[in-house]
């Protein structure tokens, strides 16, 4: 099973994908409303995936991002960050910085 973390500062956005994930048996380990709450779950809870909305109070998605990426690096999870998915992008994340 997919162990997915949320980021969005929106209550009702969060719902809506925790309800689209709990369908495809994909488990929603956690749920931030801010970029500060995201860093501190993922480092506790070690999601395979976080959810991330890019603009958000305090501390947007991208910096959120970033320092989950740096924290999580070499963890011995195996768990890889390959990039930021934003609408029909995808920004890619550097695993050197």
């Amino acid at each position: 099973m997919i162990r997915v973390l949320l980021a969005d500062d929106q209550a009702l956005v969060r719902g809506g994908f925790r309800s689209l994930l709990d369908a495809r048996d994909i488990e929603v380990v956690g749920e931030a409303a801010n970029g500060h709450e995201a860093v501190s779950l993922a480092k506790t809870l070690v999601p395979e995936v976080v959810l991330m909305d890019i603009r958000m109070p305090d501390l947007d998605g991208l910096e959120a991002t970033r320092q989950i990426a740096a924290h999580l690096r070499g963890h011995p999870s195996g768990v890889h960050r390959r990039g930021i998915r934003h609408s029909r992008e995808v920004i890619p994340v550097d695993p050197r910085h």
